[in-house]
C-alpha cells in the first residue's frame, strides 16, 4: 500500500515536463488492483495532451475550483474551526513521521497520502472523513465536468483509501450532505439537484 500512497501522493502535483513519464514508471511496479487501473485509465487520459493542456485541466480542477479541490478537510467542514483544529492536528502528525508535505497546506491529498503511506495508526478523524471528503469532490467533478480524467485519480483514491475508511457518519452529521458543502451545492445554478 506504501508504494501506491505514494504514487496517488506523486498523481495529484503539478504537471511539469516529465512528470507523465514519471508516474507511468512508478504504475507500471505497483501490484494489480482495481487503483492501479484506474490510474492507468488516468495516466492513458492525460498522456494524450500537451503539457499546457495538463497544465490547464490540473489548475481548472484541482486549484481553481473550491469544490473539486483536493482538500479533504475542506469538502466536509468548508471553512469551519473544524477544517482549522484537523490542520493542526495534521500538521503536528506530519512533523512526527517526517511527512514533506510539498508546498500544500495540511489537509491537501497530497500529505494526507504520504502520511497514510507511513503512519502506523492514522488519525481517527482523518480515517473518518476520508470516504465522505472523496466522495463528495467526486459526486461534485462528476456534475461539473463528466469526463473529467481526474474523475479517474479520485476514483484510483478512493479505492486505495477504502481499507483505512471507517464507515461512519460524518462526524456532527446526518445522512445529509456536510453543512456546509450543502448548503454551497444547493445554492449553486448549476447544481441540478439543487433548489428549484
Amino acid at each position: 500500500m506504501k508504494a501506491l500512497f505514494e504514487t496517488l501522493a506523486l498523481a495529484y502535483q503539478y504537471p511539469k515536463p516529465g512528470s507523465t513519464k514519471a508516474l507511468w514508471e512508478q504504475v507500471r511496479d505497483l501490484p494489480e488492483s482495481r487503483a492501479k487501473d484506474l490510474l492507468e485509465r488516468f495516466l492513458q487520459a492525460i498522456s494524450e495532451l500537451r503539457l499546457a493542456e495538463r497544465e490547464e485541466l490540473y489548475t481548472r480542477t484541482l486549484e481553481l475550483t473550491p469544490l473539486t479541490a483536493p482538500y479533504i478537510g475542506y469538502a466536509v467542514y468548508g471553512e469551519d474551526y473544524r477544517r482549522g483544529r484537523l490542520m493542526a492536528d495534521l500538521n503536528a502528525a506530519y512533523a512526527k513521521l517526517g511527512i514533506d508535505m510539498a508546498g500544500e497546506i495540511p489537509d491537501h491529498l497530497i500529505p494526507v497520502l504520504r502520511y497514510l503511506a507511513v503512519a502506523e495508526a492514522p488519525l481517527s478523524e482523518l480515517l473518518q472523513l476520508l470516504g465522505p471528503a472523496l466522495h463528495q469532490i467526486l459526486h461534485t467533478l462528476k456534475t461539473l465536468e463528466p469526463q473529467n480524467p481526474y474523475l479517474l485519480l479520485l476514483e484510483a483514491t478512493l479505492e486505495a483509501v477504502k481499507p483505512y475508511t471507517r464507515p461512519a457518519v460524518m462526524p456532527e452529521q446526518s445522512t445529509q450532505l456536510p453543512t456546509v458543502m450543502g448548503s454551497l451545492m444547493r445554492n449553486l445554478p448549476f447544481w441540478k439537484g439543487g433548489n428549484k
